[in-house]
C-alpha cells in the first residue's frame, strides 16, 4: 500500500485564515475569491498545490459505473447520464481549489470584482477561452446559459436563478450578476455555473435533446465516441484553450478516458481483476482487507492506496419519504432507526471496520456537539422548538445495540414507540392506526449488492415487529425516475456534504425543494428550523456565526430522524494499475472525480 503524504489543515489554522472574510471588500478585480477570508493562492500562482505540473502526458484509463445511460446531456433533467460527464468535459467561469474550504480561481474568467457586500459580481472573460470547436466564449454565451440553466435546466440550477435581480453585459468581455437576497456565497455560485454554446440551441429546445445531441463545453475532454447503455469514451483536446492556464498545469494529463458500464458491482469487480479496468473505488472496508489477494495484486501489478480526507462524513443510509403516511410520524421513524441492528449489520458486512455516521457533518468541525445543545446553537433552535423533535436540544446518539443478531433492547424500544404512534399487532401482523397492516418497500438500485445485503438482514429485524417489507430493484432509468417523482417509501441515500455548507443545502434539505421535482431533497423535509439556519448559514457575517448555523443545522437534521445512517467513509479506498500515478501532496477534499482521475497520469516509462 503506497504511503502518502497528507497536508493537515489543523482547524486552529483555519480559523486564523477566516478572521478576515466578513471584511472582505472588492473595490478592484482580483484573481480570485474565497468564501472566507482572502484567497490562499496568490495571483501568479503556478499550479494547485495538490497538482503535479510536470506530469507527462499521455495514456488512458478504462473506468467502470453500474447501470447504463440514455442521455450525454447533464444540464437537464431528462435522462440517465454518465455521472462523471459534467465534472470532465464542461467548465465554469471559475475553478476550484480543492485544497481550501471554498474558494475559487479565475478559468474561463480572468478576474472577478464584487459589491461591498457582494449585492452583485463582475466577471470579465478571458480573450483566449474557447470552446472545443475553436470558437471564442462570448459574455452572449454567458448570458444564454444562465438563464437558460436557470428556468429549464436541472433543478439544481433552478434554485440560484431564483435569487438573480438582473444579469448585463457591462463591457466587451464582462457581465454582472445583481442579487436580490442578501447571500455571500451567490458570487461564489455564479462562478460555478456551466457555460454552453448559445449558437448550438438555436432553434432547438435544450431539453429535449436526444442522445446525440451532446452539448460543446470548453474543457479538455469531449466526448469522442459512445455506444448507448455501454460505454463512452472521453478525449483530450489538443487544442485545449487553458493547457497553459496555472490553474490547469498537471491537471487532465491522461489523453483518453473510458467508461465502460456494468450490470452490478460484482461484475464490475470482477471485469477490473481481469484488468478490464485500470482502477476501482472500494466502499467496503472489509471487503478492502479480505478480497484483494488475486495475482495481480500478489504481483505489484496492481497497487492499494488510501487516501484520508478531511471532510464531513456527509449522509449514507436509508431515507424514509415524509410525504407519505407513516413515515410523516417521527415516532415511526424513531422506531425504523432503532430496529435497524447497525452494530450486527456492520459487523457482518464490514467486519466492523468502518464506524457510524453520527450526523451529516460528523468528522469536523462543523458538526454538532456530542452533549447537549451549546447556549449559542440553543438560542437559535428554541423559537422553531414547536417545529423539532422534542430532544434537539439534548445529548441525542443514535441507538447502539449489543451487537448480537437480537439487539432486544432496541426491539423493545421500538416497538413501545410504535405503540404510542397508535399502531399494534395483531396475529404477527403490525397494524396502523387506520387497521391497514404496516407494510412497506424498499427501493433499490439494481446491481448494488452491498444494500441489498444490508436490507436483506434489516427486513428480518422488522419482521419480527410485524412489519413486512417488499425490495424492489429497478435499472438505473426506472431507479433515477422514481426519486425524481418521489415515488419511493424507502430507498438507499447517499449525499456528500463540503467544508463549506451553503446555498445548495437548500436544495438537499430546504422546504421548497421538497415538493419540486427532481430535487435532491428525497426525505421531503420541511422544516421552518432547518429552512432557518441554512439561511443563517448563507448571511453569516462571522466565522463564529457560519459555525454555530451549521451546528444548529447538524442538529436539528439528525434529530429529525430522515434517514437510517450506516457507515462512514474516512478515508479513500483505490485499488489502480501500478503504472497509474498521482502526487504526493493531497488535497484537504481527498478523493473525487476531480482528483481521480483530474491529477492522475499515466508513467509513460513503465510501458
Amino acid at each position: 500500500m503506497r504511503p502518502v503524504c497528507f497536508r493537515p489543515v489543523a482547524r486552529a489554522l483555519t480559523v486564523i485564515s477566516l478572521i478576515s472574510w466578513a471584511s472582505f471588500v472588492s473595490s478592484e478585480p482580483k484573481h480570485g475569491i474565497a468564501m472566507y477570508g482572502d484567497p490562499a493562492l496568490p495571483q501568479d500562482f503556478v499550479s494547485l498545490p495538490y497538482a503535479n505540473p510536470d506530469a507527462p502526458k499521455g495514456g488512458k484509463i478504462v473506468t467502470g459505473n453500474t447501470g447504463g445511460f440514455d442521455s450525454l446531456n447533464p444540464f437537464v433533467l431528462k435522462g440517465t447520464v454518465p455521472w462523471q460527464l459534467r465534472h470532465l468535459a464542461y467548465e465554469s467561469l471559475m475553478g476550484r481549489n480543492w485544497d481550501e474550504p471554498f474558494t475559487l480561481y479565475g478559468l474561463l474568467a480572468e478576474s472577478v470584482e464584487t459589491g461591498p457586500n457582494r449585492e452583485w459580481v463582475e466577471f470579465t472573460l478571458r480573450e483566449e477561452a474557447r470552446f472545443s470547436d475553436g470558437t471564442p466564449v462570448t459574455v452572449a454565451d454567458v448570458i444564454w446559459s444562465y438563464e437558460v440553466l436557470g428556468t429549464r435546466g436541472h433543478p439544481r440550477y433552478l434554485g440560484f436563478w431564483s435569487k438573480v435581480d438582473r444579469i448585463e453585459q457591462t463591457g466587451p468581455r464582462s457581465v454582472r450578476l445583481t442579487f436580490n437576497t442578501p447571500d455571500r456565497e451567490l458570487a461564489l455560485i455564479a462562478g460555478l455555473r456551466p457555460i454552453l454554446k448559445k449558437a448550438q440551441w438555436d432553434g432547438k429546445d435544450i431539453t429535449a435533446a436526444t442522445l446525440n445531441d451532446i452539448p460543446i463545453g470548453t474543457a479538455p475532454y469531449t466526448v469522442a465516441d459512445f455506444e448507448a447503455g455501454r460505454h463512452v469514451t472521453l478525449r483530450r483536446n489538443p487544442d485545449y484553450w487553458a493547457k497553459d492556464l496555472p490553474l490547469r498545469q498537471g491537471i487532465a494529463n491522461l489523453d483518453e478516458i473510458r467508461i465502460d458500464f456494468y450490470g452490478d458491482g460484482d461484475v464490475m469487480f470482477e471485469a477490473f481483476k481481469a484488468g478490464a479496468l485500470s482502477y476501482y473505488r472500494e466502499f467496503n472496508a472489509e471487503a478492502w482487507a479480505a478480497r484483494y489477494d488475486f495475482p495481480a495484486v500478489t504481483s505489484g501489478e496492481i497497487v492499494k492506496s488510501e487516501i484520508p480526507h478531511q471532510k464531513p462524513s456527509g449522509m449514507t443510509g436509508l431515507a424514509m419519504n415524509t410525504r407519505r403516511a407513516p413515515f410523516d410520524d417521527i415516532r415511526v421513524r424513531d422506531a425504523l432507526i432503532h430496529a435497524f441492528n447497525y452494530e450486527f449489520i456492520a459487523d457482518t458486512l464490514t467486519g466492523g471496520r468502518q464506524p457510524r455516521i453520527n450526523s451529516y457533518f460528523s468528522g469536523s468541525y462543523l458538526a454538532m456537539s456530542s452533549g447537549p445543545a451549546p447556549k449559542e446553537v440553543a438560542a437559535l433552535l428554541i423559537p422553531y422548538a414547536d417545529s423539532l423533535s422534542t430532544d434537539v436540544l439534548a445529548a441525542y446518539e443514535l441507538p447502539a445495540s449489543d451487537g448480537s443478531a437480537r439487539n432486544r433492547r432496541n426491539m423493545r424500544k421500538a416497538m413501545q414507540l410504535l405503540d404510542a404512534a397508535g399502531f399494534e399487532v395483531q396475529n404477527g401482523v403490525m397494524h396502523a392506526p387506520d387497521g391497514q397492516p404496516f407494510t412497506f418497500e424498499i427501493l433499490l438500485r439494481q446491481g448494488d449488492k452491498q444494500d441489498q445485503a444490508i436490507v436483506d438482514i434489516y427486513r428480518k429485524s422488522l419482521e419480527k415487529l410485524g412489519i413486512f417489507v417488499t425490495v424492489t430493484t429497478v435499472d438505473n432509468a426506472q431507479y433515477n425516475q422514481r426519486l425524481n417523482d418521489f415515488n419511493f417509501d424507502m430507498t438507499d441515500f447517499r449525499r456528500a456534504l463540503s467544508l463549506s455548507p451553503g446555498n445548495e443545502q437548500a436544495l438537499y434539505w430546504g422546504s421548497a425543494a421538497a415538493a419540486q421535482e427532481g430535487s435532491r431533497n428525497l426525505m421531503g423535509i420541511a422544516s421552518p428550523a432547518v429552512d432557518a439556519m441554512i439561511t443563517r448559514l448563507t448571511r453569516a457575517e462571522s466565522p463564529d456565526a457560519f459555525e454555530t448555523a451549521a451546528h444548529a443545522l447538524d442538529r436539528a437534521l439528525t434529530t429529525g430522524r430522515y434517514v437510517i445512517p450506516i457507515w462512514t467513509y474516512a478515508v479513500g479506498r483505490i485499488a489502480h494499475k501500478s503504472d497509474l500515478k498521482f502526487p504526493d501532496t493531497l488535497p484537504i477534499y481527498g478523493d473525487g472525480v476531480e482528483w481521480l482521475p483530474g491529477v492522475w497520469w499515466h508513467d509513460l516509462s513503465a510501458e
